[in-house]
């Protein structure tokens, strides 16, 4: 049987290496495609160097011509389109570059995979902002953080739509594209909107990846900002569970294509961030203190994941548990203290 391969975008980033080397584990072929913009890459990049070998390619998925060389000189089963522009605030302060990479990138994957192997499964990570702010939904404050009042088993992909910031708008129309060319081309899409993943390999900033930036913040004593309250919640997922999802969506393809996805931990893994200053305390036995802005545009009161059409198409849910992934993300930063030795050039607040 020949070997499978799988072609990752954004292959060098915080998921996508760990997606590469679950692969490499299972002994794919695989090909890592990344700009190494991001913070961090490099150094995954020699993480994964040291679990075998890997196909890098140095590209930009805003360059066609170069996806096109990529995608025609090899049979690929699976395409994990990760690289993307992560920031909502980012995409406030530059639009342009984030619709450029986004949507404009996504559909350069689409056309480049149309071309030159419309049989490919392709998987996207969407975000749970293409829902928007859910502001017409109601939410109940238990003091210390919110809940949806309405959706105790979290948001369904039934919502309506609502695109906001720029971030949201970028995405959400990559979003919609990757299902439409299913119905309209026949692709084998799928669209994986997921909520805040974390873990291993993370390099959080103020701005994104908020659990591994508050664990690196507490540890390093940099100061930590609260854009609201503190009360804000997410339903959080260990980053080994997403490539888990990642592969049983893989195989049960013919299943899922088309279609898309609330992918999170649910409403059995939430956290707040007062939550988490509460636990890196007690992990610290010290104080973790934090000071509190004015509330950001964009962001959700609370969101949290249904994901129970996931578990009834694929057969996946989450397997840690809100405590366990916490442990294995604050041990690895404590133990990895090297990767960090910038820390003090990252900026405390925006």
């Amino acid at each position: 049987m020949a070997k499978r391969s799988i072609f990752i975008t954004g292959g060098a980033g915080f998921i996508g290496s760990n997606s590469a080397r679950f692969y490499m584990a299972c002994g794919w072929h695989v090909t890592v495609f990344d700009n190494l913009s991001r913070k961090g890459c490099r150094s995954n990049m020699e993480w994964l160097k040291t679990y075998g070998n890997f196909e890098f390619i140095e590209g930009d998925i805003r360059d066609r011509k170069a996806l096109d060389s990529a995608l025609k000189v090899r049979r690929y089963d699976f395409i994990l389109h990760l690289a993307a522009q992560v920031a909502v605030t980012t995409s406030i302060k530059n639009p342009l570059e984030d619709f450029e990479i986004n949507t404009k990138g996504t559909f350069n994957v689409l056309e480049s995979v149309r071309a030159h192997c419309p049989d490919t499964f392709v998987l996207f990570a969407s975000t749970n902002k293409v829902y928007g702010g859910l502001e017409t939904l109601q939410v109940t404050d238990t003091g210390l953080a919110y809940t949806l009042t309405d959706f105790p088993n979290g948001v369904p992909e039934t919502l309506t739509l609502d695109f906001h910031s720029p971030y949201g708008c970028s995405k959400g129309a990559a979003d919609q594209y990757i299902i439409d060319y299913a119905r309209i081309y026949g692709l084998r899409t799928v669209s994986f909107r997921q909520s805040c993943i974390y873990g291993y390999r993370q390099f959080g900033q103020e701005d994104q990846g908020w659990v591994a930036w508050f664990t690196i913040a507490s540890l390093f004593e940099k100061p930590i900002t609260f854009y609201g309250n503190g009360k804000q919640v997410r339903d959080i997922l260990f980053v080994e569970d997403l490539v888990d999802a990642y592969d049983l969506a893989f195989a049960n393809q013919n299943r899922v294509t088309g279609k898309a996805y609330n992918i999170g931990g649910g409403p059995e893994n939430v956290l707040s961030l007062l939550q988490l200053t509460g636990r890196l305390k007690k992990s610290l036995s010290k104080d973790v203190p934090y000071t509190i802005a004015q509330a950001r545009a964009g962001d959700q009161k609370v969101f949290v994941c249904d994901i129970r059409r996931a578990a009834n198409d694929f057969g996946w849910k989450p397997k840690t548990s809100v405590d366990q992934g916490l442990e294995k993300l604050f041990q690895w930063v404590l133990t990895h203290e090297n990767l960090f030795e910038n820390i003090n050039s990252i900026p405390a607040s925006r």
